[in-house]
C-alpha cells in the first residue's frame, strides 16, 4: 500500500504516472535512518554523515530501491543500536539526493524531507531498521484566517528580532522568510534555524496541524528572544563597566563555557584541582582546612588574571607547602648527642650538660614544655654554630634567624593579606623552610630588637617565646593558628640589658663567657686550623702551625673573648701558604714563633701587663666589656688646691658616683687610714682612667677607685700583682658584681697572681676553670679596709739625716710628688 502527495518531485525521482508529475507516492515500508543530535522537517536540504554499519545498508537499501528513506531522531544520543522504543514515533520521510563514499568508511548523503510519517512498527532484527509508517496529512490552514495571519507577522517579526540580537541567522534564510506564504513552510523553517534542543525540535515536528504549530514556533521564538535579551543587556552592560582585565574575564568565560562543551579544562580548574589535592594531604588542622576549602572556593569563582586571585593562590601555596602534620624524628641516644656536641665544640660544659638534660627529659616524656634557651655572651664565642650542633644531635631541622635591627611587628606576626606585597611573618617563613614542625630555630642577636611606631618585635616574640601560648600562635597572613610548641627555640645575645623584661623572664638564660688561652690554643688546633686549611685548598702535608706559634697568635695578634680573629689571623696564614703552593713552590711551611712575623707581620696586640714596680696612686682594676674582661689602670695624683675631686677618662654616671662614694670613705676614715686630714682642704684629688676615647661605665670599679685615691692620700704604694673588682658603699662594705669568668681570664692575661674579689661572688668561681688558675691567689673581701690590708703597702718612713749631713732626697712615684 502506497500514500500519494502533492509534493514537487525532487531531482532524480519519476512520477507516479512516469511523466515526472507533481503526484509522489509514498511506500508504507522504509529503511529507517536513526538521526543522534538533529530534527530533520519537510523541505529541509541537509548533508548527514554516516557511519554506523546498519544505517548504511539503509542507506544502500534505499538507493536500491527508490531512494526514499525514513529519518527518525534517538531519544539517547549515546546509544550505538537503537531499536523501535529508542526512536521518537514521528519522523521525516527524506529522499536521498546524492551520496558520496569516504576513506574511513563512513557516507555522506544529501538528503531533502518530504513529509512528516508516522512510525508504526518498527523491525529491527534484520540488516538494517525497517519501519511501517503512516503519512501524516497536513490539514490546510484556514484561508486567512485573523489567527494565522497574526501568528505568520510574529514568528517573522520574531526572527528579525532574533537576528538583529544576534542569532547567527543568514541572510538568505531571512529573505526566504519574509516571501514565503505557507504557514507550515514557515514555521518548519523558523525551527530548524533556532538552533533548538532535539526534545524542542522533535515537539515541532510532532505537530501536523498548523495552526498549533505556528503557535508552538512562536513560544519557542519568545523564549529564544528573551534569552538573547538578557544576553544583549549583559554585553552592554559589561561594554560600558569593564575595563580590559573584565573584558577578558567575560572572554575567558565564553571560553571556559565552549571548553565545558567540548570536554576539556583549563588551567585555573586543574589548578584548583591540584590545590584540593594539596590541602587533603597537608592533613591540617579542621578550622585551617575549612578555611582553606573555603578560599578555594573562592579562587574558582575569581578571573585568573586579577590582583586578588594572585594573593589567594599565594596563599593557598603556603598554606599547602607548610608542614602541618610533617615532624623528624629526634635522636633520643643521649650518648650520640653527647659525642656529637663533643665533636663541635671544645669546653662549653654547662651548656652541653643542659641540652642532654633536656634531652633525657624528651625521652622520658613525649611533649615537655621546656623552657627556651638564650646563650648570652661576646661575639665569637660560638652561640649559633652551638645552636646548630645541637640540631645536629637531635635529628632536627635549623633554622636561623637574625633579629638585630628588626623593627617591625609585623616582620613577627605577618603582614595581613589586604596590604600589597604581604607575606607571613618571620616565624611562619623559618617552618615552612624547615619543612618540619618540629625544627630547631635560633633566633639570633634577640637584645637587638627594635621598636618604633610600627610596632614592638619584641612584644610579639612573647607569644612565641611562651610554651603555654605558642601552640596557637596566629599569623596576620595566614589568619588560622598554627602549633609551635614543637618548635625548640633557642635565642642569642651579647646583653641582657637590652632585653625586654618580659621577654626575658620567659627565657632560661646560659651566660658563655670568653675562652681561656689554653681552650683557644686547643679549639684552634682542633677545629679552626683543619676548617680554614679546607677553605683554602691545602693539605696537614702543606702546612703545619706549632702550638707555640697559635699561642703568640692568639696573645699577640687577637684580644677578644671569643675567636673570630683568630681564625681570620690563621685564614691569613693558610692564603700565604695557598700562594707559595699556586706559584710552584710544595715545601711543607712550618710557622714556628721565630717566624711568625712573616706571615702575619708586626704584633697588633700589645698584652697587658702589671705595672713593673708598686706606685703610689696607680690601682689595676678588672672590667667587663661586650667582648670580654679587660684590665684597667686606675690613676690617683693629688695637687695643691682647695679639696676639689676632678674626674677624667670619659667616665659614666655609675663610676663618678662610684668615685665620689669613696672620696667620702676616705674622708670619713682619715684617722683610720693614716691620713692626714688637713690635706682633703689643701690638696686637690685627680683621679684618670687612659684610654680616654672609651667610654666608661659601671659599679665594678668601686675599691679600686678607693685604693687609688687611699693610696695617694696616705703615700702608700699599691702591690703591682694585684688586681681587683668590687662595688663600695658609702660604709665601706663591697657588694658583688657581674661577668666573674671575663675579669679573672683578664687578669690572667695580664700576668696578675692575686685578685680581689667580693665575697658573694665566691659562688661564681664554680665557672671558673680550677686547672687554670692554679698560681693565682683569690682573696674574697667584705669591707673596703680588707683590700686596703691585701692592696696597700706599708708606708715608707725615710731614715733621719745624720748630723752634719745633708737629708737625702727621696724618689718621687710617677704619679705625683710625695709628701
Amino acid at each position: 500500500m502506497a500514500t500519494i502527495i502533492n509534493q514537487e518531485i525532487p531531482e532524480g525521482l519519476d512520477g507516479a504516472d512516469g511523466t515526472g508529475g507533481e503526484q509522489l507516492q509514498i511506500p508504507s515500508e522504509l529503511p529507517v535512518l536513526p538521526l543522534r543530535d538533529i530534527v530533520i522537517y519537510p523541505f529541509m536540504i541537509v548533508p548527514l554523515f554516516v557511519s554506523r554499519e546498519r544505517s548504511i545498508r539503509a542507506v544502500d537499501e534505499a538507493l536500491g530501491e527508490n531512494r526514499m528513506i525514513l529519518l527518525a531522531s534517538q531519544k539517547d544520543l549515546d546509544k550505538e543500536e537503537p531499536a523501535g522504543e529508542d526512536l521518537y514515533q514521528i519522523g521525516t520521510v527524506a529522499v536521498i539526493m546524492r551520496m558520496l563514499k569516504l576513506p574511513d568508511g563512513r557516507i555522506r548523503i544529501l538528503v531533502q524531507g518530504l513529509t512528516r510519517a508516522r512510525l508504526d512498527a518498527v523491525e529491527a532484527g534484520g540488516e538494517y531498521l525497517r519501519a511501517r509508517l503512516t503519512v501524516m496529512q497536513e490539514p490546510p490552514a484556514p484561508e486567512r484566517s485573523l489567527e494565522v495571519e497574526a501568528l505568520v507577522r510574529n514568528v517573522r517579526a520574531s526572527m528579525e528580532k532574533a537576528a538583529n540580537l544576534g542569532k547567527n541567522i543568514s541572510p538568505e534564510v531571512m529573505a526566504i522568510i519574509a516571501n514565503l506564504d505557507d504557514a507550515g513552510r514557515l514555521a518548519d523553517l523558523s525551527a530548524s534555524n533556532l538552533e533548538l534542543k532535539v526534545e524542542d525540535a522533535q515537539s515541532v515536528l510532532d505537530i501536523a496541524d498548523t495552526t498549533a504549530r505556528l503557535r508552538r514556533v512562536n513560544e519557542l521564538l519568545n523564549k529564544e528572544i528573551e534569552v538573547l535579551t538578557v544576553q544583549q543587556e549583559i554585553n552592554t552592560q559589561a561594554r560600558a563597566d569593564i575595563d580590559r582585565s573584565q573584558r577578558e574575564f567575560y572572554l575567558r568565560q565564553q571560553l571556559k563555557a565552549i571548553q565545558s562543551e567540548l570536554g576539556e579544562g583549563n588551567e585555573l580548574a586543574e589548578e584548583v584541582t591540584q590545590f584540593r589535592e594539596k590541602i587533603e594531604a597537608a592533613k591540617m588542622p579542621k578550622p585551617a582546612e575549612e578555611e582553606s576549602f573555603r578560599q578555594l572556593k573562592k579562587l574558582e569563582r575569581m578571573h585568573p588574571d586579577a590582583a586578588e586571585t594572585a594573593t589567594l593562590r599565594n596563599w593557598l601555596e603556603i598554606m599547602t607547602d607548610l608542614p602541618w602534620s610533617k615532624a623528624s624524628v629526634d635522636n633520643l641516644d643521649l650518648i650520640k648527642a653527647e659525642r656529637i656536641l663533643n665533636e663541635d665544640h671544645y669546653g662549653l660544659e654547662r651548656v652541653k650538660e643542659r641540652i642532654v638534660e633536656a634531652l633525657a627529659v624528651r625521652k622520658l616524656k613525649e611533649k615537655p614544655k621546656g623552657p627556651i634557651l638564650c646563650l648570652v655572651g661576646p661575639p665569637g664565642v660560638g652561640k649559633t654554630s652551638l645552636g646548630r650542633s645541637i640540631a645536629r644531635a637531635l635529628d632536627r631541622k635549623f633554622v636561623r634567624l637574625s633579629l638585630g635591627g628588626v623593627h617591625d611587628e609585623a616582620e613577627i606576626r605577618g603582614h595581613r593579606r589586604t596590604y600589597v606585597g604581604a607575606m607571613p611573618g618571620r616565624i611562619i617563613q623559618a617552618v615552612q623552610q624547615a619543612g618540619t614542625n618540629n625544627p630547631l630555630i635560633m633566633l639570633d642577636e634577640i637584645d637587638k630588637v627594635g621598636a618604633d611606631f610600627r610596632g614592638d618585635p619584641s612584644s610579639a616574640l612573647l607569644e612565641v617565646l611562651d610554651p603555654e601560648q605558642n601552640n596557637s600562635f596566629r599569623d596576620n597572613y595566614l589568619g588560622v593558628t598554627f602549633d609551635l610548641s614543637n618548635v625548640m627555640f633557642m635565642t642569642t645575645a651579647n646583653v641582657l640589658d637590652t632585653i625586654q623584661p618580659a621577654l626575658r623572664d620567659r627565657m632560661e638564660v646560659i651566660r658563655l663567657a670568653g675562652y681561656t688561652e689554653e681552650e683557644k690554643r686547643e679549639i684552634a688546633r682542633r677545629h679552626l686550623l683543619p676548617k680554614q686549611m679546607e677553605e683554602n685548598g691545602i693539605t696537614p702535608k702543606n702546612l703545619h702551625i706549632s702550638k707555640t706559634a697559635i699561642t703568640a697568635i692568639i696573645q699577640q695578634y687577637t684580644q677578644e673573648a671569643g675567636l673570630r680573629q683568630l681564625e681570620r689571623e690563621i685564614g691569613t696564614i693558610c692564603r700565604k701558604v695557598a700562594r707559595r703552593i699556586a706559584e710552584g713552590n710544595t715545601e711543607t711551611v712550618r710557622v714556628t714563633v721565630k717566624n711568625l712575623h712573616e706571615f702575619l707581620r708586626a704584633p697588633k696586640i700589645i698584652p697587658d701587663e702589671v705595672l713593673k714596680k708598686d706606685q703610689i696612686g696607680i690601682a689595676t682594676g678588672l672590667a667587663w666589656t661586650a667582648v670580654g674582661g679587660d684590665v684597667l689602670f686606675i690613676e690617683a695624683l693629688r695637687m695643691k688646691g682647695k679639696g676639689g675631686l676632678v674626674l677624667t677618662g670619659q667616665l659614666g654616671d655609675v663610676m663618678r658616683e662610684s668615685a665620689q662614694a669613696a672620696y667620702s670613705y676616705a674622708k670619713s676614715r682619715a684617722a683610720e687610714l693614716e691620713i692626714n686630714e688637713e690635706d682633703f682642704n689643701h690638696y686637690d684629688l685627680h683621679i684618670h682612667i687612659p684610654e680616654g676615647a672609651i667610654p666608661k661605665d659601671g659599679p665594678s670599679a668601686g675599691i679600686t677607685l678607693a685604693t687609688a685615691m687611699v693610696s695617694v692620700l696616705s703615700q702608700r704604694p699599691i702591690r703591682k700583682d694585684v688586681a681587683m673588682t668590687g662595688e663600695i658603699t658609702l660604709r665601706g662594705n663591697v657588694l658583688p658584681v657581674g661577668g666573674v669568668k671575663e675579669k679573672v681570664l683578664a687578669a690572667r692575661r695580664a700576668r696578675v697572681s692575686t685578685i680581689i674579689l667580693p665575697q658573694q661572688n665566691r659562688r661564681d668561681m664554680d665557672e671558673v676553670p680550677k686547672e687554670l688558675f692554679g698560681d693565682i691567689r683569690f682573696v674574697f673581701v667584705e669591707n673596703v679596709r680588707q683590700v686596703f690590708r691585701e692592696a696597700l703597702r706599708e708606708k715608707v718612713v725615710p731614715p733621719a739625716p745624720v748630723r752634719g749631713t745633708r737629708p737625702a732626697r727621696l724618689p718621687q712615684a710617677a704619679s705625683g710628688p710625695s709628701h
